[in-house]
């Protein structure tokens, strides 16, 4: 039977440290969204960071570790779901990496990340989705984050679903490609040249006149929502789980738009 075929699927959501700590709302947004697709949803208590900062700081012992920890966890499940291409391609593409020549882990990880979907790409690729049922009056502006877009190939998948919400108008920054400056620890270790970055990028947000600044990733919001936040951008800056949920009425992130 063809994948998106599968009849009612079991699907583990991976809600990520920054959705967990500090946007419960994209969590609640991404199971709504995964339940409106024919999918019966769980969400493992026990899970704990994807490993990535340890993984991108070189500390591959404490990565591998935290990647057991994810994979006896959530290998039972027919999908694996992120809201974030960031911790989604650290599971799909990193993983391997980390266990490649080990006899006993080595296609235990290769079924399980064969298994791995970012939130909007699996509605999409996997279960067919072509529309939601949401409303939002005003426009908005999308920014493609780096690891969703260049490893795992979402960029019209989310155009695709906004533009069925009802009275949405998507206008398209320039360089919506372009690297917002978080880059996980990036941000932390090399704070000038990312400061840099997020200022040119918030000025094609500016410009582009949109009320409402969306995203997939809680790394990228956070750090372009700060930055429009001292700028005293009046742009709302939220996940784009949010929007295509019709679940809007929380706060936006970081005060924005305030």
């Amino acid at each position: 039977m063809p994948e998106n075929q599968l009849a009612r699927p079991r699907v583990g959501l991976f809600a990520t440290c920054l959705v967990d700590l500090f946007r419960p709302s994209v969590g609640f947004s991404a199971a709504k969204l995964i339940e409106d697709a024919g999918c019966e949803v769980h969400v493992p208590m026990a899970q704990t960071c994807c490993g990535q900062p340890a993984y991108n700081s070189g500390d591959r012992r404490d990565a591998r570790d935290l990647a057991i920890q994810v994979i006896e966890l959530f290998e039972g499940y027919d999908y694996v779901v992120a809201p974030s291409g960031s911790c989604g391609a650290m599971l799909k593409h990193h993983y391997p990496a980390l266990f490649k020549g080990d006899v006993k882990w080595e296609e235990r990880c290769r079924r399980f990340s064969n298994r791995v979907f970012e939130l909007v790409s699996f509605l999409t690729d996997v279960r067919g989705i072509t529309g939601v049922e949401a409303r939002l009056s005003g426009s908005v502006t999308y920014h493609d984050g780096c690891a969703g877009l260049r490893e795992l190939g979402v960029q019209k998948q989310p155009r695709r679903l906004l533009t069925s919400v009802e009275g949405l108008e998507l206008r398209e920054m320039a360089g919506s490609d372009v690297c917002c400056g978080v880059g996980g620890t990036f941000c932390v270790r090399y704070s000038d040249i990312s400061g840099t970055i997020v200022g040119k990028k918030t000025a094609t947000i500016e410009a582009t006149g949109a009320d409402m600044l969306l995203a997939g990733d809680m790394g990228c919001l956070m750090n372009m929502a700060g930055k429009l936040k001292r700028e005293g951008s009046k742009v709302e800056v939220r996940h784009v789980a949010e929007v295509l949920a019709g679940m809007t009425n929380t706060a936006p992130i970081a005060g924005t738009g305030r």
